[in-house]
């Protein structure tokens, strides 16, 4: 890793987190002939992609479980040398009757294990989406519209988003207004009869957000999902080559290859700013460096409440980030298994992609009535995979690494966490256990981390991975809130530029690229 034991007085820019999105900044900055400083909390780089181990001989392999929507163009300008190979990872939804439903190709392109007629109808609902998902991607890319004064690149992006819907039709342009801010299970039972194909994609658009099926607006998350694109296949996902333990290693390698230096143990105390400029940094272990432009690649509540003197922003400005909505409510389960294990009805090709245990739409809605309370589901839904089968490393010889992500797990659990994480394991294992008789017997160690753990482990306040929820009034000009929506902040050259800021959470290094992006183009609040 690049860096010094004495560092520079002064640099261009200071970048604070090396997460991807911190990393992918510091890069486009870097290659645009900046002198830029990555200063890290954690002992490397890499942020909530970095795993652990978990048990000895055990590691997990960061937060995400699969890569489905890393932008194409941010990769190739900073340089990311990810191999991603060829085969896009299937999905399996299996719900205990040892009947599967494999997704195949981008997101369903392919079908197994429906009839004909609930396959056609997952074909035209899934081109559909992706249809309208697309209208939407055109906005990833770029700065949220402004609301004093809509630019001729909004009006672009305005006018070709529009033209792209009327070429479809004025039919297809309706449906696009009439779904937009629809519910996903009205949607669903409007085309699909299967319930395990509701199910799937109830559990997609609501994966990390504090909505059921039925709240109005859930549909926005399944769009978030299919903007992504692998090998230009929307709605594509893999595992990359070497595993999800491969992405931090490359997002650090394009730092280092564009000029970045990156300095990890160093927490940033204190984000300098003299009248109404940041000026610099002040570490916790009291050096000042000085930048002429700060970026905050860490969650904006850690920004604004803890590293920026209150006094440099309006008290509407502090009330409206202290309400920001972000307490996580997925659980991240870590097994360490002497042997992989076998579980009734999937497919063995389809071990490589992710498995969801899911029964029917009803059954998400009701495994998030108890988190609206405070409490977690007797009967959750659960995202599976085995890492060590795309990075052997992380498991010794003949064993296996299995990584769950539960929904719904409130981060104010009423009971609390210290007395509700056994009870809450033992009903993730007996879940496992319905679906793969036989594998207790199989496990070394069990590892559970609760949003509560989360926020501990990767700093993230509220233990939430997307930094603030992904609904409808936290994105776009609202994202994280309207003062701060377009990267620039009201302190003059302090910009966010984590998973906060727009567009959001997910593996895609826009909120990184798009901020330097912003940076470089001179913009202002």
């Amino acid at each position: 890793m690049k860096s010094s034991d004495t560092l520079q007085s002064s640099y261009d820019v200071i970048v604070i987190g090396a997460g991807h999105n911190g990393l992918a900044a510091a890069a486009k900055l870097a290659k645009a002939g900046r002198s830029v400083l990555v200063l890290e909390a954690a002992a490397e780089p890499g942020g909530a992609l970095v795993g652990r181990e978990f048990s000895p001989g055990y590691r997990s392999a960061g937060l995400g479980h699969i890569l489905n929507r890393l932008d194409a163009e941010a990769a190739r300008d900073i340089g990311l040398d990810l191999a991603v190979g060829r085969s896009l990872a299937p999905t399996t939804a299996l719900d205990g009757s040892g009947r599967a439903v494999v997704l195949r190709g981008a997101y369903g392109e392919e079908v197994e294990g429906v009839s004909a007629a609930d396959a056609d109808a997952f074909y035209r609902l899934r081109k559909k989406l992706i249809f309208q998902a697309a209208v939407l991607k055109r906005f990833l890319r770029r700065p949220p519209p402004r609301l004093d004064g809509v630019s001729p690149g909004d009006i672009a992006g305005f006018a070709a988003a529009g033209l792209g819907l009327l070429r479809k039709g004025r039919g297809e342009a309706r449906d696009f207004l009439r779904m937009l801010l629809m519910n996903v299970a009205d949607v669903a039972d409007e085309y699909l009869a299967d319930d395990r194909l509701k199910g799937l994609l109830a559990f997609d658009a609501t994966l990390g957000i504090h909505l059921g099926p039925r709240s109005p607006t859930s549909l926005l998350g399944l769009y978030y999902r299919l903007t992504g694109e692998i090998s230009g296949k929307p709605g594509g996902q893999i595992v990359p080559e070497g595993g999800m333990a491969a992405l931090a290693p490359a997002f650090r390698r394009a730092a280092e290859n564009a000029g970045v230096t990156i300095r990890c143990n160093t927490p940033v105390a204190r984000v300098l700013v003299d009248r109404g400029r940041a000026s610099g940094v002040l570490t916790e272990d009291g050096t000042e460096i000085a930048a002429t432009v700060i970026v905050s690649a860490i969650h904006p509540q850690k920004t604004f409440l803890d590293l920026v003197d209150p006094a440099e922003s309006d008290t509407g400005f502090i009330r409206s980030m202290r309400n920001l909505r972000s307490h996580g409510n997925v659980a991240r389960l870590d097994l360490a298994l002497d042997r992989l294990p076998t579980f009734s009805g999937l497919p063995a090709d389809a071990r490589h992609g992710r498995i969801v245990l899911v029964r029917s739409m009803e059954q998400v809605e009701t495994a998030f009535n108890p988190a609206k309370y405070g409490e977690f589901s007797p009967d959750p839904v659960m995202e599976i995979t085995f890492p060590s089968l795309a990075d052997p490393s992380l498991a010794p010889p003949g064993g296996c690494t299995l990584s769950a992500l539960v929904q719904y797990a409130p981060y104010r659990l009423k009971q609390g966490w210290e007395s509700g994480k056994p009870a809450f394991l033992k009903i993730l294992l007996d879940t496992l256990e319905q679906h793969a008789p036989g594998i207790g017997w199989s496990i070394a160690a069990a590892d559970l981390m609760t949003p509560v753990d989360i926020e501990r482990e990767y700093n993230l306040p509220g233990g939430h991975w997307h930094h603030g929820e992904l609904q409808a009034d936290h994105l776009l000009v609202n994202r994280p809130i309207n003062a701060a929506s377009r990267y620039a902040t009201p302190v003059e050259g302090l910009y966010l530029a984590s998973a906060g800021a727009h567009p959001g959470g997910g593996i895609s290094a826009l909120p990184g690229w798009n901020a330097a992006r912003h940076i470089l183009a001179g913009a202002t609040p």
